[in-house]
């Protein structure tokens, strides 16, 4: 291998890197910020001051997550002028505007607003606070648009150019741009995903402190509504990615192919290899277990329509095989564990047991990061599913880098892993510490929070009488 080309993988494991860290802070914060603007809106409505606890619970947890996800996304960009400079050059005249209106509307909005909602409670109006609450949320939603927009653009690049100079331009409307042919799919898709994590964040939570036997309010309510979440979003997400699937099988075939171990073309079926080991050397995978006809029904929606494989694409034109066709199984079997959890969880429900099924809540407690590994799977396959460009089919990711050589790259490789793991992993820890405590009945907004009473804690509190452990009638109804 040579410099150069090593100087491609550090850069490429780099930016792999730093993106999976950023990704999961985001993840959580787009799907907190709407569960907290519902949990907000509902306390507003009725009165019930579980809401409230609960709000004010999960938005220091928010805050937290927020400003890692920040400074995460920040040293992400500076990779775009320092390992990725020739792409800078070629594709900045449509990239760049996109992720400036990312900043100018989505953190511009968020960053406006932030500082109201976590203080303002007590220091201006309840309707002013929750415009507050409700901008950040969009806030969120309008930065995932711009983000997945751009990154879409990447996919299935429409409305460009090339100018005299090498670089792609905007040609005619930027809507065009902006809505290229798998931007909906994957904005629907990665929400949804988005939602589904912390849901799932939330229901593990809950069900940590139910396996404790803190069967207070909040935790019943958090409990309660993550497992909605899961029953009425994760079938839906099924469904979005199926259409998700379709959309990449028309623009992106050699991902597809790829996701499904498709070395060999089918002209009258082809079967869902549900496991086996990839081998793009010898172009077979080793060891498969198939299910006759099932991926022509899932690609073609009929059993007998002809699906072509790897190797009517060149080799230098293929993904890496035994990547994208993992960590698309991976992606896959999540999804179905977390449409089981929302079942059994129904079926808890429907036998008034949702609070008492020990095996439930073990089940939603190891699910708990399940959507984090999802969406990171889920990436993987997007991002690894696209090479060897990272413009599709327009600019290869090795002719994208910078000239660089392999040991600067590496040494700044090695600074992120030691500070990344070190500062994001306090960040993570003191989140988890702060998960451990149960919401008690007058949870402190994060203004209020230093202030205790005479060394008692708010866990200490409950504990010790602070609050009825046993549920009110609403929650027994609920039940």
């Amino acid at each position: 291998m040579t410099d150069a080309e090593t100087a491609l993988l550090l850069a490429r494991i780099q930016f792999a890197f730093t993106i999976s860290f950023h990704f999961i802070f985001p993840a959580f914060s787009i799907g907190l910020a709407s569960y907290l603007a519902v949990l907000e809106g509902l306390w507003l409505r009725t009165g019930d001051s579980v809401y409230l606890n609960l709000f004010r619970y999960w938005m220091k947890i928010f805050a937290i997550a927020f400003a890692m996800g920040v400074v995460s996304g920040i040293v992400m960009s500076y990779q775009f002028g320092t390992n990725w400079s020739v792409f800078s050059d070629k594709a900045g005249p449509v990239i760049g505007p996109l992720m400036a209106y990312e900043v100018l509307t989505a953190f511009f909005l968020e960053a406006g607003f932030l500082g109201v909602m976590l203080f303002g409670m007590s220091r201006v109006g309840k309707g002013l606070h929750y415009f507050a609450t409700l901008m950040v949320a969009v806030g969120t939603l309008l930065s995932a648009f711009w983000i997945l927009s751009a990154n879409s653009w990447m996919q299935t690049p429409t409305g460009w150019a090339m100018n005299d100079v090498g670089q792609f331009v905007p040609a005619g409307s930027w809507i065009d741009i902006i809505f290229n042919p798998s931007f909906p799919y994957r904005l629907v898709h990665t929400v949804i995903a988005a939602f589904l994590t912390t849901a799932l964040v939330v229901g593990g939570v809950g069900a940590w402190h139910l396996l404790k036997g803190r069967d207070l309010p909040g935790v019943r309510k958090m409990f309660s509504m993550a497992m909605w979440m899961a029953a009425v979003v994760a079938p839906i997400q099924i469904v979005v990615g199926d259409f998700h699937g379709l959309n990449t099988l028309e623009h992106q075939p050699q991902k597809v192919m790829a996701m499904e171990g498709h070395f060999e073309s089918y002209p009258n079926g082809a079967p869902l290899i549900l496991f086996g080991i990839p081998d793009s050397q010898a172009e077979t995978v080793h060891a498969s277990v198939e299910v006759p006809y099932l991926s022509s029904l899932i690609l073609h929606h009929g059993l007998y329509e002809p699906v072509e494989g790897l190797k009517t694409v060149p080799r230098d034109e293929r993904p890496p095989v035994g990547i994208v066709f993992w960590s698309f199984r991976v992606m896959v079997a999540l999804g179905f564990l977390m449409l089981g959890l929302g079942l059994w969880s129904l079926l808890a429900r429907a036998r008034r047991r949702l609070y008492d099924w020990r095996r439930l809540h073990r089940f939603a407690l190891i699910m708990g990061p399940a959507g984090f590994v999802a969406v990171i799977a889920g990436w993987v396959t997007t991002e690894v599913g696209r090479q060897p460009y990272v413009i599709y089919n327009l600019l290869r990711t090795e002719d994208a880098v910078s000239p660089l050589a392999s040991p600067a790259v590496s040494a700044s490789l090695i600074a992120f892993v030691i500070v990344y793991f070190t500062v994001f992993a306090a960040g993570t820890v003191y989140i988890l510490k702060l998960m451990a405590h149960p919401p008690h009945p007058a949870e402190p907004e994060p203004a209020e929070a230093p202030i205790r009473t005479a060394g008692i804690t708010p866990a200490a509190s409950v504990e010790h009488g602070g609050a009825n452990p046993r549920p009110d009638r609403s929650e027994e109804a609920e039940r």
